[in-house]
């Protein structure tokens, strides 16, 4: 693996105390680590500074939302914590740190560009792909955890930073999840877009189910939702209390919202709007290039090029290409480059 970034590889079976004592378990010493550095690095990119004081009350107002919502995450959270060996405040400042954060009016140059394929236009090679886009030089802080709750024969591939339960994956029953930030409306206490995702990935089994449950969520903040199954792809577009669903056989998204009925709400600064229009384009065309039966290499070879991939400027403030993810729901496999894509060799990990 080039870069110096290596991805940390996570089996967790059984309950959900279980499976987060797993996951917090082979990560204990990398997740006090993080914990301690500037409070998960949010005092490196956040002014003013915050301290774990301060931020208790708005970590017991998530909490409360969370366990009301999805109750077997909250326990996998008390679980992580347990394995860790950290409170369990610090595992759910673990889960919330993109909450906390907000949303910032300011310039920008990336935050994830996503594309689905599938159905006639695929041709039996469904995929769905994207760059992951953050602040905070996460790509030190990599986990894919393979999932097996008991009592489910579903299974899942997740894709994770620093100890959260999820950020993006597929499952078994060839559902994949990927995602956008965008942004609008008033982030409050709800159910963090990250953990919406983990729980699509446990509960549903199709892009129709998936859409069924997210309608019942009470999400915390703006996001764009891409899900793919081997005969239906859908961008869910999430603003407030209310959805907006696109569906087609070839999407792309980035971070600008596309409905019309939301672009009037639309918080993102003309420096991001350009970036992501750019990103837009650039993904539409080269996915119209891609055969249907591209590979993953050729899939990374999109998602290496700019605009697509966001460079390291050397400000650890600025979101830049920390992961690529190509996901193949039809045969179950995940395949990551950590870093920058176009440094990065490929891991393959297979349900």
């Amino acid at each position: 693996m080039t870069g110096g970034r290596d991805i940390r590889f996570i089996r967790a079976g059984g309950d959900p105390f279980a499976l987060g004592h797993a996951h917090g378990e082979a990560l204990a010493t990398p997740l006090r680590g993080f914990l301690d550095d500037s409070l998960c690095r949010l005092n490196k990119v956040m002014q003013p500074q915050v301290s774990m004081d301060a931020l208790l009350p708005t970590i017991a107002a998530y909490r409360a939302a969370v366990a009301a919502a999805t109750p077997d995450l909250a326990e996998e959270v008390r679980g992580l914590a347990a394995g860790a060996g950290i409170g369990e405040d610090e595992a759910w400042l673990l889960q919330l740190r993109r909450e906390i954060m907000g949303y910032r009016k300011v310039p920008t140059m990336g935050d994830c560009t996503t594309y689905a394929r599938t159905g006639a236009a695929a041709q039996g090679h469904p995929v769905l792909a994207q760059t992951v886009d953050l602040n905070g030089d996460l790509d030190d802080h990599i986990s894919v955890l393979e999932i097996a709750r008991t009592g489910s024969g579903r299974r899942s591939l997740v894709l994770s930073f620093a100890g959260l339960l999820g950020y993006l994956g597929l499952n078994s029953d060839g559902l994949a999840v990927g995602l956008n930030l965008v942004l609008g409306g008033q982030w409050r206490p709800g159910l963090p877009p990250y953990l919406a995702i983990r729980h699509l990935l446990d509960s549903a089994g199709s892009v129709t189910e998936a859409v069924k449950i997210l309608r019942g969520l009470p999400l915390a903040s703006s996001r764009n939702l891409m899900l793919c199954d081997p005969e239906r792809a859908v961008w869910v577009e999430a603003l407030g209390d209310e959805l907006r669903i696109t569906e087609t056989e070839q999407a792309v998204h980035t971070n600008h919202f596309l409905h019309p009925d939301f672009v009037p709400s639309d918080e993102i600064n003309v420096f991001a709007r350009n970036s992501s229009l750019r990103r837009l384009e650039a993904g539409t065309t080269g996915l119209g290039a891609l055969r249907p039966e591209a590979d993953p290499e050729e899939h990374f070879g999109l998602l290496s090029q700019a605009p697509i991939c966001v460079p390291d400027r050397g400000d650890i403030r600025s979101e830049r290409t920390v992961a690529a993810v190509v996901m193949l729901p039809a045969r179950g496999e995940l395949h990551v480059r950590p870093g920058d894509p176009s440094l990065s060799g490929t891991r393959t990990f297979t349900l």
